[in-house]
């Protein structure tokens, strides 16, 4: 097995800007949703708070950056994907990647990933109502790419196979994705850049390899199906429109699409710690309940393995979903219930991926959810003491899906990945509150 390099997702909306506080309110940033978290049900860990290490950070303050990539560095986070944001010409949340390329902190390898994505209201509720838009042309991708050359001669840049890779958020959003590729990829030559490495974030329905990118990288929970809780968790405030899903069936999901050797287009599998953006959307939030450090080591340790033994891919990478993603409840970053756990057990399924003993091979789903002083405490430990831990508990009684939510599951995921027959159940699926 090859050893794979460990790549965060990393958001840079923790710093006020102009355009947010004309939309969102004076001052805000990222740390504006996430202070306004509420639980829903008993045992929901909201609002998910920093923990002191890093605190309430600026990342407009290289101090900030600096200790981001020291704690990234820490604990075998390989390098950061910060998110691009580019608009027409037009960039947001620009400023902490340009204060790096100026020669400031973090020194930690990065990589760009485009979030070409129109912004919305949709934290409100209101898709509809469009912040800034993308307006792509054959004219914008050369622009936007000159624009990116300067990032691709950075000496921390990322490389794959010795290119600088480039993702793009939502292919299927380009009016014609290997056109721009083709674009992109000439005028990188022609800036003597030479071959970039493109990836695409794989997405049901999205366009095939030949598309013109060179792999699909996963991005849970999307492009992943999970069974849901329903109306069934106790306790549920009645105030809640959201969707409650299981995180333990997110993740087997997951394995089974990793691609253990079967010929398939180039595909890096991806993890997340945890999510629950309650602190953005509110009533309406998707919850994925059940997330725990040592299952989502577990699943980690297994994504490493299946990197690395995937001959298929240029070079061995794992994206983690997502270093600093407050508001989503997907983060890394230490937080003051869990302190460093989601850290100690990334750090821990680097070690876990190149044992005969596999703690998805022993448990998988049953896992049990543990107390959160022991979850503290086992996150990091050895696997040997974590075996034995394990075997000793049972763990709390858990919520467990419905034989009908099972169902619709695994409707699901007979659907989903078929283009024609999605767009024609969508609609359905809306009527009978199935999707949102």
């Amino acid at each position: 097995m090859k050893p794979a390099r460990l790549v965060a997702f990393h958001l840079p909306q923790f710093h006020p800007i102009a355009e947010n506080d004309a939309w969102w309110g004076e001052g805000f940033t990222e740390w504006t949703n996430v202070r306004r978290g509420r639980p829903f049900f008993p045992g929901h860990r909201q609002p998910q708070l920093p923990a002191s290490e890093l605190g309430f950070y600026d990342l407009r303050e290289d101090a900030a950056r600096a200790a981001q990539g020291a704690l990234a560095r820490r604990y075998g986070i390989d390098a950061f994907c910060y998110y691009y944001y580019w608009f027409g010409g037009k960039r947001l949340l620009e400023r902490p990647l340009e204060a790096m390329l100026a020669g400031g902190a973090p020194d930690l390898p990065f990589c760009l990933c485009w979030a070409n994505e129109n912004w919305t209201r949709r934290w409100d509720g209101k898709d509809e109502e469009i912040l800034i838009a993308q307006r792509h042309s054959p004219e914008d991708d050369v622009a936007m790419i000159r624009d990116l050359i300067r990032h691709f001669g950075d000496p921390r840049y990322l490389r794959v196979a010795g290119k600088p890779l480039f993702i793009v958020y939502q292919a299927g959003l380009l009016p014609d994705a290997s056109a721009s590729a083709g674009r992109w990829r000439d005028e990188c030559r022609r800036a003597g850049i030479g071959e970039i490495y493109l990836c695409a974030v794989r997405r049901f329905g999205m366009p095939p390899s030949e598309a013109g990118f060179d792999a699909l990288i996963d991005f849970p929970p999307h492009g992943h199906v999970a069974a849901e809780l329903g109306r069934a968790m106790p306790g549920l405030d009645p105030a809640f429109e959201g969707r409650i899903f299981d995180y333990r069936d997110l993740v087997r999901d997951a394995m089974s699409r990793l691609p253990r050797g079967r010929a398939r287009q180039p595909n890096y599998p991806a993890v997340m710690p945890c999510w629950d953006n309650t602190a953005r959307k509110g009533t309406r939030a998707h919850v994925f309940h059940g997330a725990t450090p040592l299952r989502y080591r577990a699943w980690l340790a297994e994504a490493i393995r299946a990197a690395g033994n995937d001959e298929r891919l240029a070079e061995p990478m794992v994206f983690i979903n997502a270093w600093n993603e407050w508001a989503e409840g997907c983060h890394l970053e230490p937080d003051a219930d869990h302190g460093a756990a989601w850290l100690e057990a990334t750090q821990a399924a680097r070690l876990d991926a190149a044992r005969d003993e596999r703690l998805w091979d022993r448990h998988g789903t049953t896992l049990p959810e543990l107390p959160l002083e022991a979850q503290r405490r086992l996150a990091g430990a050895p696997l040997k003491q974590v075996l034995a831990a394990l075997a000793r508990s049972t763990g709390d009684a858990e919520i467990a899906p419905t034989p009908r939510e099972r169902l619709v599951a695994y409707l699901r995921r007979r659907v989903e990945p078929r283009a024609a027959l999605r767009r024609a159940a969508l609609p359905v699926a809306k009527f009978l509150g199935l999707a949102d």
